[in-house]
């Protein structure tokens, strides 16, 4: 979406924007006002720590500074010093798989947290939470647009994935599944796939979805629903295998995503001038 989209793509799940808001605007509400981002050096990571400093610095918190480790680096202790040396409330991960979860594992061993810092994490899931062990990740907040125990249909749908795959979905399986039924559908209601029809169906009315609730496919493809903010369970708090997350707070579709008139999309009308 934005500027690189397109009359045949659409966005389904997330974005940088819609994480980095959605984290690092709770944490701020909950007083972590100073951050230091552990990034990972490429595209992802760097969209990540600039999405989530504006959100910070726009709420009235401070960008302390940022440490980059290279993609899949084997040994974070050096960042994770410098993270924790800045003193800052809140240590902001900027980056995914495995940077991620081993700066998580890393932060626990070096007492990060029983120091009273906190991490961010900008990207994790839940596979990601039960690889790491609730020992270590107690506490840790994340955005997601799905979580399996949400409600009687997320859970319906992520048993039924359960006893197929032996784990529960992350919030990427439950947007293929998601995107595809939409096309699916839509595909059925026009009686063609011809893409420029079944894309019009799919932006002509509100979805309503099982796993996602209602979604909006805007004109630029991005499609709109809400995002939510989790925190990783104590493992005293856990009851099953699968029980990793309590949410603390939810983040509306339209105030998650950039809005539809600042992303350059060529297929946006330009506002009428008065």
């Amino acid at each position: 979406h934005g500027k690189f989209c397109s009359p045949y793509a659409m966005q389904w799940v997330f974005d940088t924007r819609a994480l980095a808001v959605g984290t690092a605007q709770e944490v701020v509400k909950r007083g972590g006002d100073s951050w230091f981002f552990i990034t990972d050096d490429y595209a992802f990571g760097h969209s990540l720590e600039k999405d989530a400093s504006a959100v910070v610095t726009r709420n009235g918190g401070k960008v302390l500074g940022a440490v980059r480790p290279p993609f899949a680096t084997p040994d974070l202790s050096s960042f994770i010093l410098q993270a924790q040396a800045s003193k800052a409330k809140i240590i902001g991960i900027a980056g995914g798989p495995p940077n991620n979860t081993n700066e998580i594992k890393t932060a626990a061993e070096f007492g990060v947290f029983a120091g009273g810092q906190q991490m961010a994490a900008l990207l994790a899931l839940i596979t990601d939470i039960h690889s790491i062990g609730l020992s270590a990740a107690q506490g840790l907040l994340l955005t997601t647009s799905f979580y399996w125990d949400m409600d009687d249909k997320t859970r319906e749908w992520s048993k039924r994935y359960f006893a197929k795959m032996n784990r529960m979905p992350t919030m990427w399986q439950a947007g293929v599944y998601s995107s595809v039924l939409a096309y699916l559908n839509a595909a059925q209601a026009v009686g063609t796939n011809d893409a420029q029809a079944v894309i019009r169906k799919l932006k002509e009315n509100p979805i309503d979805d099982a796993l996602f609730g209602p979604v909006v496919v805007r004109a630029d493809g991005r499609a709109i629903h809400n995002m939510y903010i989790f925190k990783a369970k104590s493992p005293n708090a856990s009851k099953s295998k699968w029980d990793l997350l309590e949410q603390v707070g939810v983040l509306a579709g339209p105030e998650a995503f950039r809005p539809l008139d600042q992303g350059g999309c060529s297929l946006v009308e330009p506002p009428k001038s008065n």
